[in-house]
């Protein structure tokens, strides 16, 4: 099977991603069956769309099947959709309200942003800055959501809630990733 990509640093970018997006949705799966399906439902919604994602990421690495166009519109459709269940519709409650009120404004934030790289009918003028902009608000959210935690008394669901919060800028580094090379083509 050819590659799309050529450069060991780019392959090297997707491959960590997959891996450590790997992990951490297995680790979420196990989460699910280890607190029930009444419990953590949510997560196991929000997984079928990052495996979802990293269907699309292997599909588009390997060259099978995907166009760029497509592999960028249902990506982001399927980030979106997480941020929007995950961070604006279902938020979790935070302790402190502030904390609570930056992180669904970054995500809104992050929600324009990826609604409005698609809204673009040229979407490939957009700059390799704005494609790291998706990536860095997406950190910063996940950063915001730790200390969110760490404030927490630590339980059971520590660890679990670490590694939940940080799927989604893995696999938004991967798709970033893959964006930037198509960028000015």
């Amino acid at each position: 099977m050819e590659t799309r990509f050529k450069k060991r640093a780019k392959i090297f970018d997707i491959v960590i991603t997959s891996v450590a997006a790997i992990l951490s949705v297995g680790m979420m799966l196990y989460g699910v069956f280890y607190f029930g399906l009444s419990e953590s439902w949510p997560e196991l919604t929000l997984n079928m769309f990052y495996i979802a994602c990293l269907v699309m990421i292997g599909m588009y690495f390997f060259n099978y099947r995907i166009t760029t166009d497509q592999f960028n519109y249902w990506c982001s459709i399927s980030v979106g959709i997480t941020v929007l269940l995950r961070d604006i519709l279902f938020a979790p409650p935070l302790a402190f309200y502030a904390l609570h009120l930056l992180c669904l404004a970054l995500s809104v934030l992050l929600l324009c942003t990826l609604t409005y790289f698609y809204a673009r009918k040229k979407w490939k003028s957009y700059s390799k800055s704005d494609l790291w902009m998706i990536f860095i608000i997406d950190a910063l959210i996940a950063i915001l959501y730790n200390i969110a935690i760490y404030l927490e008394p630590i339980d059971e669901y520590t660890n679990y809630l670490l590694t939940e919060i940080w799927i989604r800028p893995t696999i938004t580094y991967g798709l970033v990733a893959c964006f930037v090379t198509e960028v000015g083509k």
